[in-house]
């Protein structure tokens, strides 16, 4: 008796998986919305593009493959060793050649896949909300940087509670501003409060970033992220959970 009852919830929980793929299927509207189409960083963002871009965490070669697919240029960074939490092994340096436009200032090195989530952020995100908000695009991010072997919250002593920070192997970066081809600025500091088109640029693309990035931290959030967004592509494992804040 028992192992029919187990059997007939077996086949129940099948046949539920096989209708929620079957509505997957056939209700996707991009490629990026089934979890088997190949990572192309020119579709348009679906269900599943942010995941696919945190895995390449687990695959260098292939993120550099998706990188060349896209033709985006880059240099590959020697690898750093910093000690057992520090240091880094794909990171790279994108040149603003061919299909990418915005300049990064500093220059940065970043991880691989920080690096594809940066190419579709800026074409399927920063460039529309710019051209929506302010009719021009944007030429260059202000960033506070990628690598620094810290703990979250920017403790470096062993004996800090915080865990090691996903800047602790350049898989993070953070976005202090945008200038647009017309000379205008928009910083995180100054522009984030108001309701001007400034700040509603912001916020579209922070949440645009949430799409594309597993961790996606602003002004919202804290104190500490009060002049600068937060993106990284932390691989959190089986369990995949998302930070939007």
């Amino acid at each position: 008796m028992l192992v029919h009852r187990v059997v007939r919830v077996m086949i129940l929980v099948l046949l539920l998986a096989a209708a929620g793929l079957a509505v997957l299927v056939i209700g996707h509207r991009q490629p990026q919305d089934v979890p088997w189409a190949p990572l192309d960083l020119g579709d348009s963002i679906g269900l599943f593009t942010g995941r696919k871009l945190t895995a390449l965490n687990r695959d260098p070669a292939l993120c550099r493959a998706v990188l060349d697919r896209a033709g985006i240029a880059y240099v590959r960074l020697p690898d750093r060793d910093d000690g057992p939490t520090c240091g880094y092994r794909d990171g790279v340096r994108v040149a603003t050649t061919g299909p990418l436009l915005i300049r990064y200032r500093p220059p940065v090195g970043i991880s691989c896949a920080v690096a594809a989530g940066l190419a579709t952020w800026e074409w399927q995100v920063v460039q529309p909300a710019a051209l929506r908000h302010f009719g021009t695009r944007v030429t260059q991010i202000e960033d506070f940087g990628s690598y620094n072997c810290r703990r979250i919250g920017g403790g470096a002593r062993p004996a800090a509670r915080s865990g090691w920070s996903e800047h602790a192997s350049a898989n993070a970066i953070d976005i202090a501003g945008f200038r647009l081809a017309d000379g205008r600025r928009i910083r995180v500091a100054a522009d984030w409060r108001g309701t001007g088109s400034k700040a509603a640029f912001l916020r579209d693309v922070r949440d645009g970033a949430c799409d594309l990035f597993a961790t996606t931290l602003s002004p919202d959030y804290n104190a500490a992220h009060r002049d600068h967004l937060h993106l990284d592509q932390a691989d959190r494992g089986a369990a995949g959970w998302r930070a939007c804040r």
